[in-house]
């Protein structure tokens, strides 16, 4: 097994990026957990793998008796053979290899050795990526089997179910993708990184990369409100009256929100300015449609929207979304009312 193994700790610490001595440790103790009946019936064990050689050494902790040791015991004149010194009520190390233990290892450990690669794998991804939550990602599609994508990202594998894709959008092996990584888990088989494009903080973040204003904060995204693959509103908010927050955002010529729906596959944006007046607010999100007035009702989070007839299709949208995100990105509930011309 010694030069299966040695190969196995190179491949994973140069393609991996797993260190040597913690895939040792984890090695030891999968050979430990997975051999223990096998090795010695002392409760201390412990299994040493030489780093340069490959070899596998099993040692119990036992204490030095004059006679008539139990398990987790030895003789003083047995101790003495290797110790000359030790004294009884002593404890040393004592090593319990069996006989062609390496046989022995390699039968009964390499399902718990895999185990604890993968471990040791994502304790290594949570650390190169657990600061990168919440931002946009970039790899090259491998493979997508039952409807999820599998994306490679160099150091880690990531998973994006197809609740978390955008409708409508194919992927192929090889396709360069953009993702919000939104968590990261070191629990379950499978990728560790749990990616997404339907989040509407996706959106979020190609905002802030393609807006050098909300970058360095002089713009202000208040509020989002999407449905993937369809339609987003956001709101945003100068916080220099000099800067135009929805100018900034849709950019000379519509370069920046344009550059932004070619990433969401023509996904619709609308972008609104926010008003701390929920009144003013929900006109602005209610855009492109024209209200006539609005009656707020603070008790319950409720507007009233008055359109005319020909507005009123407007104001609603297509199969009511316009409304319904308009709702969504305020926070209030939102009734489109329709008055009849005199």
């Amino acid at each position: 097994m010694n030069n299966e193994l040695l190969s196995m700790l190179d491949y994973i610490e140069r393609d991996r990026g797993i260190s040597r001595d913690s895939m040792l440790k984890a090695l030891e103790k999968a050979i430990l957990s997975a051999s223990r009946k096998s090795i010695h019936p002392a409760n201390s064990l412990s299994v040493k793998i030489d780093p340069r050689s490959g070899n596998i050494q099993a040692w119990a902790e036992l204490e030095v008796v004059e006679s008539n040791p139990n398990n987790d015991q030895i003789t003083l004149e047995q101790a003495a053979e290797k110790f000359p010194e030790v004294k009884i009520g002593e404890k040393i190390n004592w090593e319990v290899t069996p006989k062609d233990f390496g046989r022995i290892a390699a039968q009964n450990a390499k399902q718990a050795i895999a185990q604890e690669l993968r471990r040791a794998e994502k304790e290594t991804v949570l650390a190169q990526f657990k600061d990168r939550v919440g931002q946009i990602l970039t790899g090259t599609v491998r493979r997508v089997e039952n409807n999820n994508v599998i994306i490679d990202f160099q150091k880690a594998e990531g998973i994006m179910s197809s609740k978390e894709r955008i409708h409508g959008e194919q992927y192929v092996a090889g396709d360069l993708i953009n993702v919000i990584l939104t968590k990261i888990d070191t629990e379950t088989s499978g990728p560790s990184l749990i990616v997404s494009r339907s989040n509407p903080n996706f959106v979020v973040k190609l905002f802030e990369r393609e807006v050098s204003e909300i970058h360095d904060g002089i713009v202000e995204i208040k509020g989002i409100a999407r449905e993937p693959g369809n339609r987003t509103k956001i709101s945003v908010k100068s916080n220099d009256p000099r800067v135009d927050p929805v100018g900034s955002c849709v950019g000379v010529r519509g370069t920046r929100v344009k550059n932004i729906t070619n990433e969401l596959g023509a996904e619709r944006i609308d972008i609104i300015p926010y008003d701390e007046n929920i009144a003013k607010y929900a006109v602005n999100a209610l855009q492109p449609a024209k209200v006539q007035s609005v009656d707020v009702r603070e008790e319950t989070r409720e507007i009233i929207v008055h359109v005319n007839e020909e507005q009123s299709k407007i104001a609603f949208g297509k199969k009511a979304q316009n409304v319904r995100l308009c709702s969504k990105l305020i926070g209030w509930s939102v009734n489109i009312q329709t008055e009849n011309p005199l």
